[in-house]
């Protein structure tokens, strides 16, 4: 009965660590990549859309993005996109392309970026405690009402205990891989 209640509990999981990471590719390390513009949003012709769905993205060298956008007429929009962006990026837009050329990183810009990626990894770790903390009052409910016994409830309560170290300790290692990275010159 309780089985049911860790899986669900997994999948949320998982999607609280994708969430996680997906916010750090976002954090800008000394290389430009792609990642850290692709999923800004862009309205265009009425509607929005994530950069990747809209533009050719590449990075031909490791201080520079070029988004070349399938519609010229989106130039100005993609540029706007970027500019309008929490990344403070300065877009420059050619006629044919949006060159964002990435200023060499300061160390007190590399320490602030670190001090974000802690505090983002804090914050997936309280939804995951937040999260097992439903779950656990949902299996406590469980055998209030006579649906599991006491032993399933140890039992419960072992596996809870196991995938949130787990995944605590993937989170601890997704924020000590980004803080590498933003370390190296």
């Amino acid at each position: 009965m309780y089985q049911q209640e860790i899986k669900t509990l997994k999948q949320k999981f998982d999607q609280i660590a994708g969430r996680l990471s997906e916010d750090l590719a976002t954090v800008r390390t000394g290389r430009a990549s792609t990642s850290l513009v692709e999923n800004i949003t862009v309205s265009y012709y009425g509607s929005t859309a994530p950069l990747k769905q809209m533009a050719t993205l590449s990075t031909p060298d490791p201080s520079q993005i070029v988004i070349q956008p399938w519609d010229k007429n989106s130039l100005g929009d993609i540029e706007l996109a970027i500019r309008n962006s929490d990344l403070n990026l300065s877009p420059v837009n050619d006629g044919n392309a949006v060159r964002v050329v990435l200023p060499p990183m300061t160390q007190e810009r590399r320490d602030e970026l670190i001090r974000n990626i802690h505090r983002k990894g804090e914050e997936a770790r309280v939804a995951l405690r937040s999260v097992r903390q439903d779950s656990w009052e949902k299996v406590k409910k469980m055998e209030k009402d006579k649906k599991i016994t006491e032993d399933d409830r140890y039992a419960a309560e072992k596996e809870l205990n196991e995938l949130i170290d787990s995944y605590n300790q993937k989170v601890e290692e997704a924020i000590v891989n980004k803080e590498k990275e933003l370390r190296s010159i």
